[in-house]
């Protein structure tokens, strides 16, 4: 029987291509453009309501109407819930006129920090360290263990493109991206992004069982002015005081050596980099064409970050278009901008009528949209996508946060920890019953599993104390899911630390989220453990001596806030006489 070519798995992948392609209306190819954002429902059924605080439209308007294909799924907890979510969508889907399948990506759910913006954790999956703490780790067969385990659980549930991993560097202690990179030195985060890539693959090239990875912020996100970050307009401009725009291209080229198929560019708009446009990335053709399509010879996708095109709603909140550089021009004007740049996909924006607008005004060929709809469909079928259009729920809700995974997440958890100080050898702890130990900011009926809880430091043999990096409230939203500002603890968290010690040994447990100044802390605690996202188990196991411990400092630890001002933003281990050194872990 005779099957249309696009449909046929026999065929080469790039005749499937062709065959689609030449099919294709105007309204079908600009959908393809766009990778929007979506929700789902209660019992995972698919959104009928447009949820306006989100700025995300009914799947039937995008799907048939709009013609879009790639989601970027916000939310969701329930493993059965996604999958049927996502069996729900492909079926819409198949009932087009050309039946493209979707493809569901997401922002990072394994990490223990959690963020509407920037990816919320699901309790329901294994659980691991954030970035940097597998940049603590430092092993690469462990990166990418984390990569396949990723994969495994995201393929259960349908989703086949992972909205990472964050190739850029850690420059700029204050910068509150930093926890989702793998640190500050370049040779380590290049090696860690690569294995991950592998890890998501998890074959010799792209497959059926694969996880696409969109490695992110091309050409490197991580030297911000003042250490702020681009996702606020206040804070548009990415700086390189040291002359270092190619150091931060390093991860990236591992990455596309790793095989890496898709990648996103960053909002920041560079400022006197010689050759480059003074523009956000998304419209910056001599980063994306001649830098990324030229120099590294990229021929993947490549899509912008999130709604650079229109504004839309964030858990309530405006969220401006994000189009540095190019605030005057209209959105089309910006659609027309990006794509002469090189840009294949934006990421956020649905304005599919803008596209065919501009290639009936003759302002865009049909011919260019061709390029990059080539690309992204090349990735559906090379994902096996037209093949498999469908999850197992119940195969999903076995294999999301199965027993071993979850013990290889806590394992990671454990080796990522840093003992920094480790006064009169405190270090392990006795492991018994008959310890005291007053504790702040860990669940006691966890602790009681390792000594006997006590009810004030007077009472206590020890004190151990959990602290998280500072970091200013300025009062919005953003800075609520983006922790910036400076990295002090304030007076009154030092004074208690101080009180604490003065009456029993102490230590503190410090959630590393970005390089804290440590200092007064670290003069009062007897000991000190960084964590870059651990359960309280875990942690307690290395308190305890059950584990020993084994990380070392993804980035140096500044000895004050003046030393971090004075920093350039775009050269590594740049403050002045740090308090600890990239590298830095003891053991017992």
């Amino acid at each position: 029987m005779h099957r249309t070519p696009y449909l046929d798995p026999a065929l080469p992948v790039e005749q499937r291509v062709s065959d689609l392609l030449s099919r294709m209306t105007l309204e079908e190819k600009a959908g393809q453009l766009f990778h929007t954002a979506n929700t789902l429902s209660p019992g995972g059924e698919l959104l009928t309501e447009p949820d306006e605080a989100n700025g995300v439209r009914t799947a039937h308007e995008l799907v048939k109407r709009r013609h879009i294909t790639h989601f970027n799924l916000l939310n969701g907890t329930d493993p059965y819930e996604i999958a049927l979510w996502h069996n729900r969508l492909q079926d819409l889907a198949s009932d087009t006129r050309l039946g493209i399948p979707v493809t569901v990506s997401t922002d990072p759910r394994h990490g223990m920090f959690s963020s509407p913006a920037a990816g919320q954790a699901i309790e329901r999956m294994s659980r691991w360290p954030e970035h940097t703490g597998i940049g603590a780790i430092g092993d690469a067969r462990l990166a990418e263990e984390y990569g396949d385990v990723v994969r495994r659980e995201y393929t259960a549930l349908g989703i086949r493109v992972a909205l990472g991993p964050m190739a850029d560097l850690f420059t700029d202690p204050r910068w509150s991206r930093g926890y989702g990179t793998f640190g500050e030195d370049p040779v380590t985060v290049a090696a860690m992004t690569a294995a991950f890539v592998r890890g998501l693959r998890g074959a010799d090239r792209l497959g059926p069982r694969s996880v696409a990875a969109m490695v992110k912020h091309f050409p490197g996100g991580g030297p911000q002015l003042d250490g702020e970050d681009a996702h606020d307009p206040a804070h548009r401009e990415q700086v390189y005081p040291g002359g270092l725009a190619r150091l931060h291209e390093l991860p990236f080229d591992a990455a596309f050596r790793a095989g890496a198929t898709q990648v996103m560019t960053y909002y920041g708009m560079p400022l006197r980099v010689p050759g480059w446009e003074e523009v956000g990335f998304a419209f910056n053709k001599p980063v994306v064409t001649d830098l990324l399509r030229g120099h590294y010879g990229f021929d993947g996708i490549v899509c912008t970050d999130w709604n650079v095109i229109e504004s839309t709603m964030l858990a309530g909140d405006v969220f401006d278009a994000h189009a540095y550089g190019l605030e005057d021009l209209t959105p089309a004007g910006r659609l027309a901008r990006a794509l002469d740049a090189g840009v294949d996909q934006f990421g956020g924006d649905d304005c599919t009528h803008l596209v065919t607008g501009l290639v009936e005004d003759g302002l865009v060929t049909e011919e260019r949209l061709d390029t990059s709809v080539r690309r992204l469909l090349r990735e559906k079928f090379r994902l096996g996508l037209f093949e498999q259009r469908r999850v197992d729920p119940e195969a999903a809700a076995e294999t999301v946060g199965a027993s071993p995974l979850r013990e290889a997440g806590r394992t990671a958890q454990r080796r990522s920890l840093v003992l920094v100080k480790n006064g009169d050898a405190l270090l392990p702890l006795a492991d018994r019953a008959t310890l005291r130990v007053y504790a702040e900011g860990l669940d006691t009926t966890v602790l009681a599993d390792y000594a006997e809880p006590a009810d004030g430091p007077a009472d206590a043999d020890v004190a151990v104390v959990r602290l998280r990096a500072p970091y200013e409230d300025r009062g919005t939203a953003l800075s609520e899911w983006f922790h910036g500002g400076g990295l002090d603890f304030p007076d009154d968290v030092v004074r208690h630390v101080r009180d604490l010690a003065a009456t029993v040994p102490t230590v503190v447990l410090v959630y590393l989220e970005r390089p804290a100044v440590l200092t007064p802390v670290a003069q009062a605690a007897t000991a000190v453990v960084g964590d870059f996202g651990a359960q309280d188990d875990a942690l307690l196991d290395v308190l305890f001596g059950r584990s020993a411990p084994s990380g070392r400092l993804p980035f140096d630890l500044p000895s004050s806030m003046e030393a971090v001002r004075d920093s350039r933003e775009d050269v590594p281990f740049d403050t002045r006489a740090p308090l600890y050194r990239f590298g830095h872990g003891l053991t017992y």
